[in-house]
């Protein structure tokens, strides 16, 4: 998909309130944390994860993982904390500036 500087920046606003809603740990980004994964940015296209201290993998390593895993883009990594984006199929709530 490829989103342009300009779209970075109006998600990492629109990022910037939200709170984590997943955490990755010790067992690192299994089958099921992708799957709710999925599920999250079905339902909210923008989402904040953190990757635990005790993770199996580093944040780069997590975020290559789920951008493979879910086709999803991230938007940003800050410190222990991932934003992913991935546009939704049905409720289409964040509309993107034009790159």
């Amino acid at each position: 998909m490829g989103l342009s500087g300009k779209q970075m920046r109006y998600l990492r606003a629109l990022a910037h309130p939200l709170q984590p809603i997943l955490q990755i740990g010790k067992s690192g980004v299994t089958e099921q944390v992708v799957d709710q994964i999925g599920l999250a940015l079905e339902a909210r296209e923008l989402i904040k994860i953190s990757v635990l201290k005790n993770s199996a993998v580093t944040i780069e390593e997590a975020a290559q993982l789920i951008q493979s895993m879910t086709k999803a883009e991230i938007v940003q990594t800050i410190g222990r904390t991932l934003i992913v984006y991935r546009r939704s199929q049905d409720h289409r709530t964040i509309v993107l500036p034009r790159a």
